[in-house]
């Protein structure tokens, strides 16, 4: 039985206590539930293709709106995870932008008589940023055609936009709304809801990728789990990681989620395989584990392993963990722990996140565990919470 098994099995009373009722579980479900977030996708199609058209995206390439990726904190980083793709697919302007800058500067971001649409994130559709965004959008710039995908359906960005002509809000499955206070499978969820609206006029194309992303899921779920318990064992005080195009998305979401899930008691960073070396790099120590989620692109994944060579060669780390979207050749040689799913291929890097970010959350939820502390619920000072809390919006 693997680690992630063995907490799914305690009883019931001991989870409670152990603040283990919640998170394992929504890490758990998450190749399943994607699976349905994509029948959830096929089920909106036609609306989603009537409001994306109209809104011009289906234009002549130069003729087409700039897009917005928006969201706070994990629900920034599953724009920026994304971004890629859209930017790739959709052949127009595409930026994640975080509700928290938009809320700040958002006449310096705009650029007037431009067409925009926004696709914002939400676990809740309760953040205070996210729903002030979308009001002040509406009314000072109505020409703006706005998609809000969120978990909660009595959230204020779902009930608050409902019937409004420039705005279309999609709820994804009760299921991956995660009680838990750190975002784990509702990450994951959107981020396929989005890869799938990166595909609304190819959808067909989407669904084989799809089904990769499952079977490469449940692959890693099990071997993921025991890595993560096994350096949880370990005295590491921080942790950086590393990924790079879409995958450093990836590296941030598993940073907050190591941050989170700790109480800070693991002081994390992220950066990019390149980036670290400026700077960054002056951190790593023997209390640091090292984690690169490497790059199925091969002239990307020389960078990475030039790195990885580098740090070892200085014995700047004790411990580099490898995630791979599959198994290649030399990896074994790369660090102290490989990880990658049994699947026979691996998907782009564009498609990866939701996968690769498997790991991260489990490295939080056994860290957390190594501390004391209650994955549901990690925060014992209440610096942090569920859903923001006691953001004035000012005018």
């Amino acid at each position: 039985m693997n680690a992630l098994a063995e907490l799914l099995s305690l009883p019931e009373s001991e989870k409670v206590t152990r603040g283990l009722v919640h998170t394992p579980a929504e890490i758990a479900q998450q190749p399943e539930t994607w699976k349905s977030t994509f029948v959830l996708f096929r089920k909106r199609l036609p609306e989603i293709g009537e409001f994306l058209a109209s809104a011009g995206l289906n234009a002549a390439s130069g003729a087409r709106p700039t897009v917005f990726l928006i969201g706070a904190g994990t629900s920034d980083y599953i724009g920026q995870s994304l971004a890629y793709l859209f930017r790739k697919v959709w052949q127009c302007e595409v930026t994640a932008v975080p509700s928290t800058d938009l809320l700040t500067h958002a006449e310096e971001l705009i650029i007037p008589e431009r067409k925009y649409v926004w696709i914002s994130f939400s676990r809740s559709g309760d953040s205070p940023e996210g729903v002030a965004v979308i009001e002040n959008a509406r009314q000072q710039h109505p020409d703006i055609q706005h998609v809000v995908i969120s978990c909660n359906a009595s959230g204020r960005m779902i009930k608050g936009n409902a019937g409004k002509p420039q705005v279309l809000s999609i709820c994804l499955d009760d299921v991956v709304n995660d009680r838990s206070l750190a975002m784990t499978s509702s990450f994951s969820n959107m981020v396929v809801f989005g890869q799938c609206l990166a595909h609304w006029d190819d959808i067909e194309r989407y669904e084989p990728v799809l089904l990769q992303l499952v079977n490469s899921g449940k692959s890693l779920l099990p071997m993921a789990a025991d890595c993560a318990a096994t350096l949880a064992r370990e005295p590491y005080t921080k942790a950086c990681f590393v990924g790079s195009g879409p995958l450093k998305a990836v590296a941030k979401e598993s940073a907050l989620k190591l941050l989170e899930l700790t109480a800070g008691k693991v002081v994390t960073m992220s950066e990019s395989a390149l980036g670290l070396r400026h700077g960054p790099m002056a951190a790593l120590d023997s209390e640091t584990l090292f984690v690169c989620f490497l790059s199925g692109n091969k002239r990307v994944q020389e960078y990475e392993r030039n790195l990885l060579e580098e740090i070892g060669s200085k014995r700047l780390v004790t411990t580099r963990v490898v995630v791979a979207g599959n198994m290649t050749a030399g990896m074994n040689s790369l660090a102290e722990h490989n990880l990658a799913p049994a699947v026979p291929s691996a998907v782009a890097d564009d498609y990866r996140p939701a996968v690769d970010v498997i790991f991260g959350q489990l490295v939080g939820l056994f860290f957390s565990l190594r501390w004391n502390l209650r994955p549901d619920c990690p925060s014992p000072n209440g610096a942090i919470s569920r859903v923001v809390q006691n953001v004035s919006i000012h005018s």
